[in-house]
């Protein structure tokens, strides 16, 4: 567990190079849905990856640009809160939909979040930073965004989508982000004084510090 709860998202771009070995070997018997959403989970996988792993940062950013905590490397956000919300969480929301493509409700929850993180990425986070680009944005714009368009042109083009798949949609989203997220990162798994602390080089990635000294500086 130590192990992993370090080097999930190391795992996590490994288990991404196999998905798109199955997607490839498995294309013709998938239908346009269950291509888009294990697409979407493989974006997601690169998504985690680029926050965490190359370039990384995601931990500074979390713990000193969108929060100025006392203790950065271990709150909010610490090893074990990233572990839980991007693996057994994000894996969980994004993969379900996969096996169950026609249920739609289901699919379109992570599709909208994946589109929405641009909110966070593509705003809120360059904002701060006074950046064009944080660690995630790219897998939004090159990944989530296009896929999600992909896959609600389709389900609209087909008429799959009821009123109610868009309520239930919304809805499971919106309580995903509430529970898993907000939750499990910011009361359940916080801890200021965490043994769970993100090692140095995690916190070192992106040179987030370095840039939040220069803008003190201006």
């Amino acid at each position: 567990m130590r192990f992993f709860r370090r080097h999930w998202y190391e795992v996590g771009a490994v288990v991404a190079v196999g998905a798109v070995g199955g997607l490839a070997l498995m294309w013709q018997d998938m239908g346009v849905l269950q291509r888009l959403l294990l697409t979407n989970f493989i974006v997601l996988l690169v998504h985690q990856y680029e926050e965490y792993g190359w370039p990384g940062g995601e931990p500074a950013i979390m713990n000193m640009v969108l929060q100025r905590s006392s203790t950065p490397d271990r709150y909010p956000l610490n090893q074990l809160s990233a572990m839980v919300v991007n693996v057994p969480g994000a894996y969980g929301f994004y993969l379900a939909p996969v096996f169950f493509p026609t249920v739609i409700w289901l699919g379109l929850a992570p599709v909208l979040f994946g589109i929405l993180q641009f909110v966070v990425h593509g705003v809120v986070t360059n904002v701060k930073l006074r950046s064009v680009y944080n660690p995630g944005l790219a897998a939004v714009v090159l990944g989530h965004i296009p896929v999600g368009a992909c896959y609600l042109y389709h389900i609209h083009a087909q008429g799959l989508a009821s009123v109610w798949d868009w309520v239930f949609g919304v809805a499971y989203m919106l309580a995903f982000q509430l529970v898993c997220l907000m939750k499990m990162t910011y009361t359940w798994l916080a801890d200021r004084d965490s043994p769970y602390a993100f090692a140095d080089e995690e916190m070192r990635r992106f040179d987030v510090r370095q840039k939040l000294e220069r803008l003190a500086v201006r």
